[in-house]
């Protein structure tokens, strides 16, 4: 392979990228990942769930996935890619720095964007106490005050969750439509208060969340606030190869969909990690890398196999006529009439 020209390009380093392209590297395939250095989950102190890694920092994570991959001969770049398009049955990206470079399949793990509320100071406390899954923070903020911020459907769900970890959990009802019958006897019935009122701003003290102040100027008081955020994956690439994106089954955004294994609607285009799955946590967006990542190779195997076949027999599947007279040589060489 020419310097850039590879087997399989994964668009996006985070978790599913480069457990994808280990597992390509591993299978001896060419393989080059791209990558902004802009992780989803480079606010938050530590990734939780993850065997053996509990509480790794999000950069460290990323920083041990890439020597992993290139011990096994994967390259890694740090580049965005601008643009991508068919180049017969390959594909070429165009980075933003305007290197070009071709790739017989890809895989696009580039994640999602997460849209927050629009309240002042919110986005700076992302990550930190300002939360979105309570098995990746619950355990964090157990036995403390703690705000779910109702913005969508899930809202009751998520109150719900984040009361198995603290019994002080309250439910402002911010933007959100009325709740049913059924939501408040299910709130009443884990204590879960409801609060009315519009959040419009956030108070903090010492670099600490300690409380949210209501457009009626009442302060509650809080040492977390858990959202809902909606997820938007990066369009851009996904337009160039003609897919577009659906509203995701929970309402909480839109995704890429895909078959089990990630193979999407373009021929030739994997996806895994967020960008198809927003609720994956990091285990699960590295588990969908390494499903597409086999699913690409076999669908290499298959290719090469089918080149190799054509090659020794022709494009119909008969033996070309030069392996026919190596045959034929052959067997007269060992007294065996062909």
């Amino acid at each position: 392979m020419v310097e850039n020209s590879f087997d399989v390009i994964v668009i996006g380093g985070g978790a599913a990228g480069l457990s994808g392209a280990l597992t390509l590297a591993r299978a001896r395939r060419s393989v080059l990942v791209l990558d902004a250095g802009q992780p989803r989950n480079a606010p938050a102190e530590g990734v939780h769930g993850l065997l053996s890694r509990d509480g790794i920092a999000p950069r460290e994570l990323v920083s041990l996935g890439t020597e992993e991959v290139t011990r096994y001969g994967g390259t890694i770049r740090r580049a965005e890619a601008a643009s991508v398009r068919r180049n017969g049955s390959g594909f070429t990206v165009r980075t933003q720095d305007g290197a070009e470079l071709t790739a017989r399949r890809l895989l696009v793990t580039t994640g999602t964007v997460d849209e927050l509320p629009d309240i002042p100071g919110l986005r700076e406390r992302w990550g930190r106490d300002v939360l979105h899954c309570p098995y990746c923070h619950g355990w964090e903020a157990r036995e403390t005050p703690i705000g779910v911020l109702a913005t969508g459907p899930l809202a009751v769900h998520q109150a719900l969750l984040f009361r198995q970890w603290s019994p002080d959990v309250v439910l402002l009802r911010h933007t959100a439509p009325s709740l049913t019958e059924q939501d408040s006897q299910q709130l009443a019935a884990r204590d879960i208060t409801v609060v009315d009122g519009e959040v419009a701003a956030l108070r903090v003290t010492d670099d600490r969340l300690t409380g949210l102040v209501l457009a009626s100027g009442r302060v509650v008081p809080r040492r977390a606030l858990a959202i809902t955020p909606r997820a938007v994956p990066l369009g851009e690439l996904l337009a160039d190869l003609g897919l577009s994106t659906a509203q995701h089954p929970r309402g909480i955004g839109r995704h890429v969909m895909a078959d089990p294994t990630g193979a999407t609607a373009a021929p030739g285009v994997w996806v895994a990690g967020n960008v198809t799955d927003p609720t994956a946590q990091v285990v699960g967006a590295a588990a969908g890398g390494v499903l597409a990542a086999a699913a690409i190779n076999a669908d290499l195997v298959a290719e090469d196999t089918s080149r190799a076949a054509a090659l020794r027999f022709g494009p119909f599947g008969r033996m070309s006529e030069a392996d026919n007279c190596e045959r034929l040589l052959g067997a007269r060489r060992h007294g065996v009439n062909a």
